[in-house]
């Protein structure tokens, strides 16, 4: 009987360690195929050959509940050439869709011009709010190269709500979150660009 327990102990510490083997080399994977993905998404919005320096490691955390739509802290990555700013890459929060927060990649140029909106997270309904994906339609492309002031700030609405940004059919809330959301993120960025790119942080 002894026997049998202590090859029923040897047993499960030997499959405990192969589970703890195996989280450790899949965890590793797992944040290695993140941050190639994401890299890919920086790239899209700021490419790769606009700017020299590393995007993950010039990075700042800044903290904005009223125009970044989170309480927490949120992380921007600063492209530079030659060490000059060249644009900012905002990852705010839309708070109030449809199914909860949605989160957003945001390039903004250093002059104030977007370069284009991406969704990183979301829980909205499949087949209507999830049009705010690039595999689903090409609406996120309509913020490409607008401003505070293209449009003004009437213009910075949905259609409905008399603004230039169309919305979904049977889905307005999700893209009058995401559209209120990126004007937010201009605003931030006119007011804090200095501060934005002042120092170096690490990752």
């Amino acid at each position: 009987m002894l026997n049998a327990a202590a090859l029923l102990t040897f047993f499960a510490v030997l499959g405990g360690g192969l589970v703890a083997f195996s989280f450790q080399i899949t965890h590793k994977q797992i944040i290695a195929n993140e941050r190639a993905a994401l890299l890919r998404t920086l790239n899209v919005l700021i490419p790769y050959e606009q700017y020299d320096n590393d995007l993950f490691t010039d990075i700042r955390k800044m903290q904005n509940e009223a125009l970044l739509g989170t309480n927490e802290p949120v992380t921007i990555y600063r492209a530079r050439k030659s060490g000059q700013p060249v644009a900012a890459i905002l990852t705010p929060i839309a708070p109030n869709a449809y199914n909860g927060r949605i989160r957003l990649l945001i390039g903004i140029n250093y002059e104030g011009n977007l370069l284009g909106v991406r969704v990183l997270s979301h829980q909205e309904t499949p087949g209507l709010g999830d049009k705010i994906e690039m595999r689903r339609s090409n609406w996120i492309l309509s913020f490409n190269g607008r401003s505070l002031k293209k449009p003004d700030e009437a213009g910075w609405k949905v259609k409905r709500d008399g603004g230039v940004f169309d919305q979904f059919t049977g889905a307005t809330i999700t893209p009058r979150a995401i559209v209120k959301a990126v004007h937010k993120s201009l605003q931030f960025y006119q007011q804090y660009r200095d501060e934005v790119f002042k120092n170096k942080e690490t990752l």
